[in-house]
């Protein structure tokens, strides 16, 4: 979805969970970002909600980190954050080669120019295929459900999440 995720995600949830209560949850992991304020802010308190409702401990994940979930080798998760900028992180083979970055997109193609047999992953993959001809494009604008598993089973309780914003907001308060 492009937008509207705070309207559909409480009905996405009872949906996933049809045929089960969710006194079964045994823990709820929540991507922490780097992605867009409001879909992270709305994100991270709806899982702390259904962790406070369900007594199930909460855990997070980065964004890049789940767009990459299950592809081996070279990955890069990369997302668009507007204004010639990107969000990107490296993995080899799951294992993060360093920390998220908000970058422009010229310095993550400098970045990742060395790593041999790359993939791109996500929804700003494309803004780097032409800067990195040899990579490969995986059109996977959200991470694969399946392919979490492993990282959200790895994923550490941690009561006092919170989101990672790489970037001041754009909105500013107005001056009286």
């Amino acid at each position: 979805m492009e937008r509207g995720h705070q309207e559909r995600l409480a009905s996405m949830a009872a949906e996933a969970m049809a045929g089960r209560g969710f006194a079964d949850v045994r823990k709820i992991v929540v991507t922490i970002g780097p992605g867009s304020f409001t879909g992270l802010r709305v994100g991270l308190a709806f899982a702390k909600g259904l962790a406070f409702a369900t007594g199930a401990p909460l855990a997070g994940v980065g964004t890049l980190a789940a767009l990459t979930a299950g592809l081996g080798g070279a990955t890069a998760g990369v997302i668009d954050a507007r204004r010639g900028l990107v969000y990107v992180q490296a993995f080899q083979d799951g294992r993060a080669l360093g920390q998220p970055d908000i970058v422009t997109i010229e310095s993550a193609a400098a970045r990742l120019a060395g790593l041999a047999n790359l993939t791109l992953v996500g929804p700003g993959a494309g803004l780097l295929a032409a800067h990195l001809p040899a990579a490969r494009v995986a059109t996977r604008p959200a991470p694969d459900l399946a392919a979490l598993g492993p990282l959200a089973a790895a994923a550490r309780p941690d009561p006092a999440l919170r989101p990672l914003y790489l970037r001041a907001p754009d909105a500013q308060p107005a001056n009286p």
